[in-house]
Parts: structure tokens; sequence; C-alpha cells
């Protein structure tokens, strides 16, 4: 009787009736049920704010982790400064270059919209030439070269995307193959291929790009074999057989024959092999024989006799033999024995400026085009505004009073070129210009495929001058990209720059040049200084290294012998 009712007084705690009768122990139940309550919904917050607060500072880390990655982890095989050529922060900061808020937040955002045009590209277009974001594939426009992948590699390279770099240089090792049954252009293969190897080399040190583009070149080789060695412009990467375009009647083009010293000469200075240079160089000694007393070439030149003919234009076709004549000199450090170049350059200069009208009533300069002795055509390419930033990288060379003189003609000639963009509903440019007088310039044809050479000039002339005003225009014209030009697959030229109908195409210099040039438009001048590199007309960079006098090549080993200190500080660095 006892354990029964010890277990049953025990029981009658879980009786709700127990409580109705003893409303103070009801009341402390229930006070105890709150508190209890109020612990588990307090620790539970707790911990929903520590989850966030963990979240916040993994994404600051991730921010910085980013930062590291762009500006001083990644070390190149030169001396082991950063790829980018930024020492560390103390360092800068006692050197004066800092970091503009701004800038940073733009070069973000272009890094940003290259990660969107990539990331596009291998999900719909991996291993193709391009990629045509509307239908959502790739297209082999270059014969299945991988253009784009091999275009972008120092783009990726150099803003830190380290991850996207390997997936390409894996496939680059793993599955680019030249031996092809395609008829290829000589020119396009070596500004994009031949140039986006030998840079995605100069700055990792990787020598499979080395020996990749070797082999490339090695095909394009027999396109020399002409009784002038200047050479035909198209050529079977397989087989050999090298031919011009048929509507040329047979002639060979000046920017497509003029376009590829900087890429064989360097390719024979990293390999110790001199034959590259020979070929390439070869063309420029020809062309000398019968240079004109202002510089300017036709457009189309015979390869067997090595006499041009035909329009002189700074635009299509003519444009990049005079950035390589600049160019050259400027790879080979600028000593005696790249004079030569500089010399028919500054003819040439001495040549554009007949060239050079102003319109009314805005007095914008342009370089008009010129047919035959007097005939002139008042139209000016977008191709042509590359001019302004290759006159200004130039203009060092000239005594104080020209040096300024061809520096103002760059600034308005870049006024110029931004204002092709201004002038139109979307603010993209068309592919080219006329001049009226009275009504300054009409678009001609409307199209815009994502070209980068007025970014291109807009860069040099901020380097050389530190008016952020080049800046400005730059974002301006990002902007328009952004807005008429990206949807959701990557980005789209437009058909016409009025009403803003978008193409089918992403161009591989969009990737190689523009997004580059903006990114480097406001990263410190110290990252890729015009000190140690020279761009290709692709927007590769090739390491400046020092010709000896005499000497075709400068190693053997597959690396660069250290370069020439003589320019330690340099004309062209931090201003």
């Amino acid at each position: 009787m006892a354990r029964s009712r010890s277990s049953s007084n025990r029981w009658r705690y879980l009786n709700p009736a127990y409580y109705l009768k003893r409303p103070k122990r009801l009341a402390f139940l229930f006070i105890s049920f709150v508190c209890v309550s109020f612990c588990v919904w307090d620790r539970q917050t707790l911990v929903r704010e520590h989850e966030i607060e963990v979240a916040q500072l993994n994404e600051v880390v991730h921010r910085l982790q980013n930062l590291l990655e762009e500006s001083d982890t990644v070390k190149d095989a030169f001396g082991g400064k950063s790829f980018l050529g930024v020492e560390d922060s103390d360092a800068n900061k006692k050197k004066g270059i800092q970091d503009d808020p701004i800038d940073f937040e733009r070069r973000q955002k272009v890094k940003g919209a290259m990660l969107h045009a990539w990331t596009s590209y291998e999900k719909y277009a991996w291993g193709k030439d391009e990629l045509q974001p509307q239908s959502k594939d790739g297209v082999d426009s270059f014969g299945g070269l991988g253009a784009t992948l091999v275009d972008s590699l120092d783009t990726l390279y150099i803003m830190g995307l380290d991850e996207q770099f390997q997936r390409a240089r894996e496939w680059v090792a793993d599955s680019l193959d030249f031996n092809k049954n395609y008829d290829a252009s000589v020119f396009e293969t070596t500004i994009r291929v031949v140039g986006g190897l030998l840079s995605a080399f100069d700055l990792s040190g990787d020598k499979m790009f080395l020996g990749k583009a070797t082999d490339i070149a090695n095909r394009l080789l027999p396109a020399w074999n002409t009784s002038t060695g200047i050479p035909f412009n198209i050529i079977n990467l397989a087989h050999g057989n090298a031919h011009n375009p048929s509507w040329t009647r047979g002639d060979s083009i000046l920017a497509d024959s003029g376009t590829e010293q900087l890429e064989f000469i360097a390719l024979s200075q990293r390999t110790g092999d001199p034959k590259y240079q020979e070929k390439a160089e070869n063309v420029i000694l020809q062309l000398n024989k019968t240079f004109p007393p202002d510089g300017l070439l036709g457009i189309f030149i015979n390869p067997h006799k090595g006499t041009p003919s035909s329009t002189i234009t700074f635009g299509a076709m003519g444009d990049s033999f005079y950035e390589y004549l600049l160019k050259v000199w400027i790879q080979g450090n600028r000593t005696a024995e790249v004079k030569l170049y500089r010399e028919m350059w500054e003819t040439s200069m001495t040549g554009l400026l007949t060239l050079v009208r102003r319109t009314t009533p805005s007095s914008f300069a342009y370089i008009a085009e010129k047919n035959g002795e007097s005939s002139f055509v008042d139209k000016m390419d977008e191709l042509a505004c590359f001019a302004p930033g290759m006159i200004a990288l130039g203009s060092s060379g000239y005594d104080p009073e020209n040096s300024q003189k061809f520096l103002s003609l760059a600034e308005e000639l870049a006024w110029t070129c931004y204002n092709f963009y201004r002038s139109t509903p979307t603010k993209l440019a068309g592919e080219n210009y006329f001049f009226h007088a009275g009504q300054d310039m009409t678009v001609g044809t409307s199209w815009n495929i994502l070209r980068p050479e007025t970014v291109e000039s807009l860069f040099y002339l901020w380097r050389l001058t530190g008016n952020k005003t080049y800046q400005d225009w730059g974002w301006d014209i990002f902007e328009a990209f952004e807005k008429n030009s990206r949807i959701e697959s990557g980005y789209v030229g437009l058909k016409d720059v009025n009403s803003g109908v978008k193409d089918n195409m992403m161009q591989s210099f969009f990737l190689a040049e523009t997004l580059k040039y903006l990114y480097l438009l406001f990263s410190p001048t110290s990252v890729i200084s015009l000190d140690e590199w020279v761009f290709n007309t692709e927007a590769h960079p090739l390491r400046i290294v020092t010709r000896p006098l005499g000497d075709n090549s400068e190693a053997s080993d597959g690396q660069q012998k250290p370069k020439s200190h003589a320019r330690k500080e340099g004309r062209f660095g931090h201003l």
C-alpha cells in the first residue's frame, strides 16, 4: 500500500486539475516556461547573427585574396617580381605609387566584364574560335585554332584569374593542334596565336607556350618564300601552300605583310633561332629600298617586285605597318641596331601630317585617306583611332619642340575618336566616319564590332600624360558597352549604332584588347610598365629585350637574357 500511494502522489503533478486548484504554482510554471523559451530563442538568434558575421568576414577575406592575387601574389619567371611589375605595398608607398579607390572600383568592374565574357565562352563555345552569344554556340572562324582562348591567355593572367588561366593552359597543352588543312591568314594567325602564346610565355615562363608558338610559326614560314621575301598573306597550315586572296589580284596587303616583325623577332630572341627574325625583317629592308619621301605606302604590294600601290590610309589594311615601325624600335630598346625603324617611322609621320584635316564648325582633327598624288577622301576608319596612341608613344623620341607638336596632335585625334562614340544614340562608334563642311562628322558604315582602338589610344595618353580625363572617357565607353552589348550569354556587337540592333558575335579581340586596355587604363602605371613591355597590335605584351649590335638573337635556352638597366628609372613608368 505504501509504494502504491507514493507512486500515485508523484503522477499527480502531471494532472492539470492539480494546478487549477493551486494558482501560485500555475503562475510559477508559466513564468518558468517563458524564461526557458526566451533563453532558447536568444541562443538561436546569437547563432544566426554569428553565422551572418562569419559569412561577412569570409566575403572580406575573399575580396582581400582577390586583391592579393591581382597585385602581388603571382610571381613571374623574371627576377621574382610579381608578373604585373607591382612591388610590395610599402615600397609603392615610398615611391608615391597609390591605387585610387575610383580606379580600383572601375578596374574590378572591367574584371567582372571579362569574367562574364570568359565564363560565357567556356559554357557555350569552349575550344572554338569565337562565341556566338545570341545562339549560344561557337564558330571556328579561324580554322579551329581556339582564337578566343589563345587571345585571352594574357588577359586572364594579368587580371589574376588564375583558375581560368590554368584551364585555358591545359586546353592549349592537350588540345591545340595546328596540323589542319586550313587556309589561314598569316597576319591574323601571327598577331592572335603567335603573339598570344609568346605573351603567355613571357608572363608565366611556361615553356609549353613557347613550344606551341614555335610550331605555328614554322607552319607560317613558307609564306615568305617569294622572290622578294614579301610574304603571301594566306597559307595552308597542313601543307604549306601559300597564296594571296583572289580579290587583291595577286597583291599582298601592306598591313598583313608588315605586321609580323614584333612576334618573329621575339620568337628568335627566345629560341635562339634567327630564321624567324630574318624572314620578318627582310620585308622592311625590301620596302625601305623604294620608301617614298613622305613615308606613305599604298595598301597593296606586289610580292614579286616589292612595289606598293592603291589607297594610302592609316585605317584598314595600312594601319599596323606604321605601328610596327615604331614598336620594333621600342622592342629593341631604342638602340642603334633598330635605328632604321625609327627613321622610317618618323618619315611616315611627316607624311601623316599632310593627311591631317579639321572639320567645321567644331575643328575635329582627322586623318584623311589619299588616292593617287592629290586626291583625298574625307573619311577616317575607327581602326585609325590607334594612331593617337601610336603618335603619343613615339613623341618622346623627338626634340622637345617636335615632341610637343606630335603629342598635341595625338590629343586632338583622341578627342575626335572619343566623339565617334559620343555622337551616336548608343554612344558606341561606327566602323568609319565621313566629314562634311559645316556638319563635322557622320557615320558611314554603322556597325560596331567591339573594337579596341580608341580605348587603346586613351590608355597610352593616360600613361604618358597622367591626365585622368582619358580615364573618364574610357569609362564612358565601357559603360556604353555594358548598356548596349552585354547580354546574358556574353557580349555582342551592334549591327547599327543608331538603332542598337545587336549582332551574334563576340570577337576574340574584345577579350584580348578592349577589356585588357580598359583594365590597364584603371591600373597603376607599374602594371605592365611601358618601360619593360611593348604591345603587339593585338594587345599582347612582349618583354623588351636589347638587341646587341650584329647579333640576331639573344638567347638559346628559351629564356631571355637580362635586359639593359640603362633606363632604370624609365620615361614611361609612374608619372
